[in-house]
This record gives C-alpha cells, structure tokens and sequence, in this order.
C-alpha cells in the first residue's frame, strides 16, 4: 500500500514522494517545490526498518531542478532522511507521519514528515507507468530496476555522440484541434441518463516501450576504424513506420520516419564501449504491421545490412563489437 504518489510537507517545505516498493527496497522519486515551475527533483532510495516497520528513504541523487523567472530560490537545497510510520484512519485516507533529518547525518534533526497519499500528483515522470500499473504486472523487479537505471539519466543526450543527417525532408504534423460541438438542451421532462465515465488509459512514452519489451538480436556487426555510418530505410511499402534508437540503454534519436530515403546516422567508433547494444523501438506499426527497416552498416570498403523488425511487444537489437 506504500507504492503511489504522496504529498505533504517534510521540514516545512512543500513536497511529493513517488515511492516503489521494490521487494524489501524503496525506489522512486521527491519533489520539492514551491510550483509546479520551481522545483528540485531526487531519486529516492529507501527501505523497511526490521525493528519499527517505519519506511525510510533518503533523496538520493539530484536529477533535476528548475526555477522560475520570479524564483529567488529552489527549495530542496539539503539532501534529507525521513524516517515514517503509515496508518489509516479511515475513509480511504493513508498517511505517512515522521521525522526529517540531514541525509548525511540523522541524527540531526531538521523537522516533521506529514504525507498524505493522492491520485492526482502534480509531477509526472515515469514512476507514473509503475504506480497506475502496479497490481496488473509493474511491479516486476525487472521492470522496476530498469525504470530506476533510466530515472537516474537525462531523457535525451545533451550532447550525443552521433551527428545525424537525412536525405530527406521531415515535417511535423500537428493535429487539427478538436471542433467544438453545441451540446444538445435536454428537456426537462425528459429523464436523466446517467453514464459510465470513460477511463482513458495514457499512451506509454518511449521509454517505458522501450523497457517493457523484450530485446531480440538480429546481427553482430564487428566494427572497426574510426567511424560508423548506419543507414535506415523502410523495409517495405512505405506505410509511416516511426522509429526510436536506443544505444547503450540511451535514448539518442527519436520520430524517425522511415521512408525509401535513408536516414543516416554516423557513429564515433572511439565513443563505443567493447561491446554495444543498439536497439530499434518502433513508435507506431504503420498501416501495414509490423514496424520494419532495412538497416545498412558501412565502415570504410565493407558494409552489412540487417532486416530490423519491431512489434508491440518486441524490439529489433544489433550488436556492436569491437575487433
């Protein structure tokens, strides 16, 4: 019952805690804030205490903070420790009561911890997937240690390794905003017809695609020289596949549409490890199921293809070895 979104206060400040349970461990994420602009994120690591059964977590790593124009400071500045019991004192309400103190020494008190757990977080990150999805398969270890590696990353490169270039012009297609229509006016005589609300189940984001599905490898590719230039192409009739690459577990390019253009990417062989994984999530299966690529490898006088097919439950992975 402690996985979910709860907000409160711990030491006077404004905060939401995204707690996982994790087996016996605690994992996930804290928000200190003054709004929803102003704001210092940790992830979070923690653990059930044997003698007390109090939760205990700590801000772990500081992964983002924003401020706004007006902010004279973002709260969060001290790492914290907080140690608290749940209860439930009836009518569906959950609460975690404690104390806060320095994360680098606890015994240094620094305030209460007052949490009450919501449905409505004001964050929203990618515990999300997990805390909606718990009861019916996230709360596989697996799924959450990968959820918890990537947590810990930027969601894209702010300076990736690859320089792209396409032999092709993209566009981005925004859709054309809904048309509003005039309800009908109900007679008053009429009778009232109560209906059932429509739950809308969000779309996964990229990332939690690209952790949910099963990896299958197509090719090992030795890769020697200086440099590797990896070109993409729309394996059959042109039906709007989409594609995202992965290398390493990182996310470093996105909305690549495949067309009879390659898209051509071009690898720094000295920014590879020994042995590199790149993986093709597809964002969408096209017209015509499954999402497919035809991929050629070049690298100086030799060059290897390699057929890629992604589905919703499986993503294309090519290894990259190093002589």
């Amino acid at each position: 019952m402690i996985t979910g979104a709860w907000k409160g206060k711990i030491n006077k400040q404004k905060v939401e805690i995204k707690i996982i349970q994790n087996r016996d461990s605690l994992t996930g994420s804290s928000y200190y804030y003054e709004s929803a602009n102003n704001y210092r994120r940790y992830s979070i690591k923690g653990y059930f205490d044997p003698n007390t059964n109090a939760a205990v977590w700590w801000d772990d790593q500081l992964i983002e903070e924003k401020s706004g124009k007006m902010s004279v400071s973002i709260p969060g500045k001290v790492p914290l420790l907080s140690r608290a019991d749940f209860n439930c004192p009836g009518d569906g309400k959950m609460m975690l009561d404690g104390k806060a103190a320095k994360k680098e020494d606890d015994r240094d008190p620094r305030g209460d911890v007052h949490l009450d757990k919501t449905d409505v977080p004001l964050f929203e990150d990618e515990w999300d997937y997990v805390i909606d999805n718990y009861t019916v398969g996230a709360n596989d270890p697996d799924i959450i240690d990968s959820i918890s590696k990537f947590s810990e990353r930027p969601p894209l490169m702010d300076k990736p390794i690859a320089v792209a270039a396409e032999e092709q012009t993209r566009t981005i297609n925004t859709p054309e905003p809904e048309k509003k229509t005039e309800k009908p006016k109900i007679q008053t005589e009429s009778p009232k017809v109560t209906q059932a609300p429509v739950v809308k189940i969000p779309e996964p984001t990229i990332e939690q695609k690209f952790i949910t599905r099963k990896k299958v490898l197509t090719k090992e590719i030795p890769i020697t020289g200086d440099s590797i230039e990896l070109r993409f192409y729309d394996n059959a009739e042109i039906d709007g596949d989409s594609i995202s690459l992965f290398l390493n577990d990182q996310l470093i390019f996105q909305h690549i549409r495949l067309t009879g253009n390659a898209y051509i990417i071009k690898l720094a062989v000295s920014d590879l490890k020994e042995t590199n994984e790149l993986i093709m999530v597809a964002e969408n299966l096209g017209s015509i199921p499954p999402n497919t690529s035809y991929m050629v490898a070049v690298m100086g006088d030799k060059r290897y293809d390699a057929r890629l097919e992604s589905t919703e439950g499986s993503s294309a992975m090519i290894r990259l070895k190093k002589l």
